[in-house]
């Protein structure tokens, strides 16, 4: 199953791809490994195997008051990524993954990027006739105003050789250029159901989408955690994140206001079931039950 109702919004989940990722010790850089070890049974298989992170590279599709959302767009196809050597110029089937889900290109209404990084993007644009063009072409995409500002090549000196390179050239100003991008920061309603909101830290602009639909909650939380061993260990960022103390006083808070109001908890990354409620341990949290969707 990879299809639940939460109060009106029908919520899909579309895989990129999944697997090992990077060592626990490169991509948490200030996680010991007693606290690999801790909850090792926990984690393996899906979020650990050996010393390697596991995670999933997905969207989320929301059905909501007649339109279609669709929350982070993936690594995409044809993108020179010098930085990351498996993602440099994927050929993957996250398209027909989309038209699984009962989604073409054109049918989708808006587009939500969590934030700018080139794993939340990739699949903004393809390639038409040798150009970058948008990939959705009756889509407003909505991008944080902070992130479009700081990962422009223009404001960003240093993008050679960082993660990012070449992704702001070929997956959002391309969108910008096509008229399809309204930007937003601090807060943004995008129906009775959804609004956006700030979660600065792991990027500048980085935001989550919060769910509120009858007596149903949910947190499309980005890029707030990448593995689960973070809900107990909530001071530890990934070695992705450009303000780790801001990045840790978001992930507290919107955690918080998961485990308080019951509310399903949507990461970006997480392989497995891919999403679960969390309830408060101590000063953190832990898992208190897995969503329904097939496992990755």
């Amino acid at each position: 199953m990879n299809e639940i109702k939460l109060g009106d919004v029908l919520v899909s989940r579309v895989e990129e791809m999944h697997g090992p990722i990077m060592p626990t010790g490169a991509f948490f850089p200030t996680i010991p490994g007693a606290a690999w070890e801790r909850q090792r049974d926990e984690l393996t298989p899906d979020h650990l195997g050996g010393e390697m992170v596991h995670t999933a590279m997905q969207s989320w599709v929301l059905r909501s008051e007649g339109r279609v959302i669709l929350i982070d767009t993936g690594v995409g196809n044809g993108k020179s990524r010098p930085a990351v050597e498996a993602w440099d110029h994927l050929d993957l089937d996250y398209l027909g993954n989309l038209a699984r889900a009962g989604v073409r290109p054109e049918d989708v209404d808006v587009v939500v990027n969590t934030h700018l990084h080139l794993d939340h993007i990739g699949w903004n644009t393809r390639m038409v006739g040798g150009e970058w063009v948008p990939t959705f072409p009756n889509a407003t995409y909505l991008m944080p105003r902070v992130d479009v500002e700081y990962w422009n090549p223009a404001n960003h000196p240093g993008l050679v050789g960082h993660v990012n390179q070449n992704a702001f050239e070929d997956s959002v100003a391309p969108v910008l250029a096509a008229g399809q991008v309204q930007l937003w920061e601090g807060h943004h309603v995008i129906d009775g159901n959804l609004r956006l909101a700030a979660a600065p830290g792991h990027t500048p602009g980085a935001g989550v989408v919060k769910l509120v639909s009858g007596s149903d909650r949910g947190l499309f939380a980005g890029d707030l955690i990448h593995t689960p061993l973070q809900l107990r260990e909530l001071g530890h960022n990934s070695c992705f994140c450009e303000d780790p103390a801001e990045a840790v006083r978001s992930r507290r808070e919107l955690l918080g206001w998961a485990a308080d109001s019951n509310a399903l908890v949507l990461p970006a990354h997480l392989s497995g079931h891919g999403a679960l409620e969390i309830e408060r341990h101590g000063d953190a949290f832990a898992v208190k039950g897995w969503a329904p969707f097939d496992r990755l």
